[in-house]
């Protein structure tokens, strides 16, 4: 299928590995060009000049921790323009309720809720004035179905789910189409990390935690970051322009939900 977006611009947050990328991948095959971000510098560099050469796009890399100030100053002054937004950021980290101080609250607010909502803020009137555009948050199966190690994670995307269910709704008249991703897990370094949390909590092997995890998953898998990033290419494309507002589950049916 053709998405109709070939040629054009796009920024995706969080994209030298992981959903990030399988995004950004995503969205070059599609012939669109790309500014993408990470903090680290090496992998941010690797992953521009693989994108490069698999598909023959202009890629940006932009190395900034863009949940600050002067990160996102930096990121958003190669952004400038650009028709379609990926916002991403890793998870804060599990534990339970009786861990969390209101630093650890803040901290998760500004990567999960504060900074996505910054980055639509600067970029919307750009899109609006255009007459077309496209956001996709992603965020996480937890707001439709708490986690309860996740409590910094729950709190921090459903602030956003909530944002966006309002902002969405106020754009579309534009042609300003914005929506969620909601993974469940994926093959990423977040699923090792949270198997190996599982894992030394309960006394196990990383593996015992994975068998444990997918015996969850109707899929009996994890998800893969190209599937995901397919998804958020077509959210981005032409053919979407009357889905808003949707947070939309990748989770290979482990939330049990009948809508």
């Amino acid at each position: 299928m053709d998405l109709g977006i070939r040629g054009k611009r796009a920024l995706v947050c969080a994209s030298s590995k992981g959903l990030g990328r399988g995004c950004a991948e995503a969205l070059a095959a599609a012939g669109v060009d790309l500014v993408i971000n990470a903090r680290g510098g090496d992998a941010l560099a690797q992953t521009a000049a693989d994108i490069r050469a698999a598909h023959g796009v202009e890629v940006t890399e932009i190395a900034a921790d863009v949940t600050t100030e002067a990160g996102r100053a930096h990121v958003l002054d190669a952004a400038k323009g650009v028709d379609i937004l990926v916002t991403n950021a890793g998870g804060p980290p599990p534990g339970i309720w009786s861990d969390w101080s209101r630093d650890d609250f803040l901290r998760a607010l500004d990567a999960n809720m504060l900074t996505p909502i910054a980055l639509m803020t600067a970029l919307l009137p750009g899109m609006i004035d255009r007459g077309w555009g496209r956001v996709v948050n992603i965020t996480s199966q937890s707001v439709k179905a708490p986690i309860p190690a996740l409590g910094l994670s729950n709190a921090a995307r459903t602030g956003l789910t909530g944002y966006v269910a309002g902002t969405a709704r106020q754009v579309a008249q534009y042609g300003v189409i914005i929506n969620n991703m909601l993974p469940g897990i994926h093959a990423t370094d977040r699923a090792v990390s949270l198997d190996g949390g599982v894992a030394q909590s309960q006394g196990i092997t990383p593996e015992a935690a994975k068998t444990q995890r997918l015996a969850t998953i109707p899929a009996r898998r994890y998800g893969t970051a190209a599937e995901f990033g397919a998804m958020c290419a077509f959210l981005c494309s032409q053919h979407a322009g009357f889905i808003v507002a949707q947070n939309i589950l990748l989770d290979g049916g482990a939330t049990n939900a009948t809508i």
